[in-house]
């Protein structure tokens, strides 16, 4: 944070506790313009609000101790708590930013895996609402974003730091939020199937069983690569996708179609292509 920054964000800090509070805190906050409170003393008092939930006090108090005291001990803890106090508070985009900002200004910190859940969880949270899967809304048919984000920053956490105590429950929630991303993947090979577009639909299809290993919706999967195969010519193929479907789960894909189509040596050859390259996000 700049210097310039510090004097603005101490007075935004000071109106925003100020704002909500009685004057004896307004009494406080004027200690911390002054100099007079503690970094510590100021860290208990953001920490008292969060803990009962007054996140956007608790929020200013922390600002207002940054502002104060960048290079306390207690001053790391606070930009933490920041990040949780932003998500209480229902403020994605602010509780990501203070994730972000404090991981860049701290790369080697031990709670940088904290930052990296933390930021999973906003995405997560962020994914359909338990309204909308009560009611049943077709989420395969909408591009999951949020979803995919939230997959892809539990499985930088996983791997980056492994034994993470926030490993177990990233991983929990990524088994919950593979199957809608493998049903994407399927309702968007099913869109190019019906289009003709049988080499980018067997590109999704793969693309599906290669990330999202478990998921129930590959069983879908390999009934689109099955019927994609047998629409270009290639029985064998087809027979392969058949095959594993009858290993893995028990039961015989539908009949291969009498259609055949010709296909161009340099179409096929593009099968191998990334499944996500120019995707229509119906």
């Amino acid at each position: 944070m700049s210097a310039f920054l510090k004097p603005i964000l101490l007075t935004a800090s000071v109106t925003i506790v100020v704002a909500g509070c009685a004057s004896s805190t307004a009494d406080f906050m004027r200690n911390i313009v002054e100099g007079v409170s503690t970094p510590e003393e100021i860290y208990a008092a953001g920490s008292e609000a969060l803990a009962e939930g007054r996140y956007g006090i608790a929020v200013g108090y922390y600002q207002a101790l940054e502002a104060r005291y960048p290079f306390a001990n207690v001053t790391r803890q606070a930009q933490l708590d920041m990040v949780f106090a932003h998500y209480q508070a229902r403020q994605p985009e602010s509780a990501i930013d203070a994730a972000e900002e404090f991981e860049a200004e701290n790369p080697t910190h031990p709670r940088v895996d904290y930052c990296i859940y933390m930021k999973g969880l906003v995405y997560f949270d962020q994914a359909p609402s338990f309204l909308e899967r009560t009611f049943n809304s077709d989420l395969s048919v909408r591009p999951p974003q949020d979803t995919l984000l939230a997959y892809t920053t539990f499985q930088e956490l996983l791997r980056r730091f492994p034994e993470s105590a926030y490993a177990p429950d990233a991983q929990q929630r990524m088994i919950f939020m593979r199957n809608r991303l493998a049903a994407y993947e399927n309702h968007v090979a099913n869109y190019y199937i019906e289009r003709g577009a049988y080499v980018a639909a067997i590109n999704r299809a793969k693309f599906s069983l290669e990330h999202y290993p478990g998921a129930p919706a590959i069983q879908e999967s390999l009934i689109i690569l099955e019927e994609a195969y047998s629409l270009l010519g290639m029985p064998d193929l087809a027979a392969d996708a058949q095959r594993v479907s009858e290993i893995n789960f028990g039961f015989d894909l539908r009949p291969q179609p009498d259609t055949r189509v010709e296909v161009l040596e340099l179409e096929v050859a593009d099968a191998a292509q990334s499944p996500n390259t120019n995707d229509p996000e119906s």
